[in-house]
């Protein structure tokens, strides 16, 4: 009876210490802004590193420019992290996981999305990645 009494003073002891941890707002309207820019025809990538932290939301923009059937590879990616949606030209996509992205034309893709694992995430342009056309998120 005693260990008993003593187990239920214990518990109501620990149970202010015991808090939920929720998300707090909405994620989407204070996410971080990135961008990748890719000149197709220079073969020239601006930004070829990316540090991100899991529970952030992020907005990332991709712009090919001199596009030749320009596609931009980053499964790993796409595999551990949420994605809010997918737009091009002010249309939405919702999907989980895509394999990469492609351009025939000049344009911008908007993924949002939120990491969801640690990791190091390589993306590319497939048969350019001597020529500079690739990077890595790496991802605390």
């Amino acid at each position: 009876m005693q260990k008993g009494i003593a187990a239920v003073a214990l518990a109501l002891l620990a149970a202010p210490l015991a808090t939920a941890v929720l998300a707090e707002g909405n994620l989407a309207s204070n996410g971080t802004s990135l961008a990748i820019n890719i000149d197709g025809e220079k073969l020239t990538l601006d930004t070829n590193r990316f540090e991100l932290e899991t529970g952030k939301y992020y907005k990332l923009d991709i712009t090919v420019t001199n596009p030749d059937d320009t596609a931009l590879v980053m499964p790993e990616l796409f595999r551990n992290v949420w994605i809010n949606q997918i737009v091009v030209n002010d249309l939405e996509v919702k999907v989980q996981t895509p394999y990469s992205l492609e351009w025939d034309a000049d344009g911008t893709f908007t993924v949002t999305f939120v990491p969801i694992r640690p990791g190091e995430y390589d993306f590319w342009v497939p048969g350019y990645e001597d020529r500079g056309l690739k990077g890595t998120f790496i991802v605390k």
